[in-house]
This record gives C-alpha cells, sequence and structure tokens, in this order.
C-alpha cells in the first residue's frame, strides 16, 4: 500500500514539473517579475540626471511653428498687445516665467504682486517677466490688458501671454517643466538664463528662495558667473 502511494506522489510530482517547464517555455524563458519587484523602462530624454537635458533639445527645422516639434524647445504666444512673441526674442537677458490665470481670487494676485517687486526691484533693467495664462478662454489680450493694468505692469519689462491651452500645456511642461493645466499652476517662477536655459526654480512665498531669486537676477544683469 505504501508503495502504491510512493507511485502515485512522484506520477504527480512529475506532472507538476512538466506543467512547469512548458508554462516557462511557452513565455519565451523569460521569468515574470514578482508582486513586489519594481519594473522600470525609460526611453525619453533624462531630465532627472541632467537638469539641462530639455533646454538643449533643438527644433529640427525651426521654420516650422513650434507645435510641430515632437517635444518643444522653443514656444509662441500672444501677448497682451495683441503681437506674437516668440521665444527667440527673449534671449540675450534673463527672464521669469509664472503661470497665471486672471480670475484667480487670491494666489495668484499674491503671485504678481511679487512680480510687482521684482519689476520695482530691477525697473529699467535688463530682465522681463512672462506671466502665462492658463486659462485663456477667458484672458484674451483684452482681458489681460486691464489686469497687467492693476499691477502697474510695464509692457516693455512685464509680458503678459495667452494661446491655446493645450499648448500651453506643452510649454508649461515640456520646456520649463511645471504641470498646468486650466486654472492649475505651481507657485514657482521659472529663472531663465540669457542663453535660454533653465537656471533654476523658485517658490515665491518662501522669503528665503525670493531673495535668492533676486540675488541671480542681479548676477545674470551684471555678467556675474554663479
Amino acid at each position: 500500500m505504501r508503495t502504491t502511494w510512493h507511485i502515485a506522489l512522484i506520477l504527480l510530482a512529475g506532472v507538476g514539473i512538466g506543467l512547469l517547464v512548458r508554462s516557462y517555455r511557452g513565455s519565451g524563458g523569460v521569468e515574470r517579475p514578482g508582486p513586489n519587484d519594481v519594473v522600470f523602462r525609460n526611453d525619453g530624454p533624462n531630465i532627472q540626471g541632467d537638469p539641462n537635458a530639455l533646454s538643449e533639445i533643438q527644433n529640427p527645422d525651426p521654420s516650422h511653428p513650434p507645435e510641430d516639434e515632437e517635444w518643444l524647445s522653443r514656444f509662441e504666444l500672444t501677448e497682451r498687445s495683441g503681437q506674437l512673441v516668440k521665444s527667440e526674442q527673449l534671449l540675450g537677458q534673463p527672464y521669469v516665467v509664472s503661470f497665471f490665470f486672471s480670475t484667480c481670487p487670491s494666489i495668484c494676485v499674491q503671485q504678481n504682486q511679487k512680480l510687482k517687486e521684482l519689476q520695482a526691484a530691477f525697473e529699467g533693467e535688463g530682465v522681463k517677466f512672462v506671466a502665462i495664462s492658463v486659462d485663456p478662454e477667458t484672458d484674451t489680450p483684452e482681458v489681460l490688458t486691464e489686469y497687467a493694468a492693476r499691477f502697474g505692469a510695464d509692457p516693455e519689462q512685464w509680458l503678459f501671454m495667452t494661446g491655446d491651452l493645450t499648448y500651453i500645456r506643452r510649454v508649461g511642461g515640456e520646456i520649463f517643466r511645471q504641470p498646468v493645466n486650466k486654472q492649475f499652476h505651481t507657485e514657482r517662477f521659472v529663472l531663465v538664463d540669457p542663453e535660454g536655459k533653465i537656471e533654476g526654480f523658485y517658490n515665491w512665498p518662501d522669503k528665503t528662495q525670493f531673495k535668492k531669486l533676486q540675488e541671480k537676477i542681479r548676477e545674470m544683469i551684471n555678467g556675474e558667473s554663479s
């Protein structure tokens, strides 16, 4: 009787092993990850290891509108004056980028008050401020003109930009690395150097970071190396 059970157990074990082998071969001999294994694949640009990776991507054909690029490296938006402003026009001087929308009752007002402080600190100097709306359907050039007047924004130094929302999402994410959506944005200023590369991100509510931003702007205006 014991011998019969032993034979039965051996046969069952053999069948089990056979099924395992067939299953392994059927999967191409590739070991599948377990439930606690982490699988990571990144075929895109390494933006974490190289902070300038996005800035250095070149437009393969500058004659095409920027939305034709697979990954944006330049942009064109409409200023409150109704004029089309290209990123190439901003080169040669530092500029500060921010995202906002005119109907925002609190955060955007505080943010633009901070930009007003920067405008006063660098009045008439070689730096520009670029405020991009994340509610472009509402923020037409006419609306932005009225809104900018609330902050005494110098049209030569402080630009208010609008455009297509989908395109602005791409500008925010692909060029300035900021998650933006309709009526959604971060509380960060993006400082871009005269060559068009991102120097850093500054959380404007933080007094230390806001002061550091001003110091960096001054260094760039004076042509000092960091």
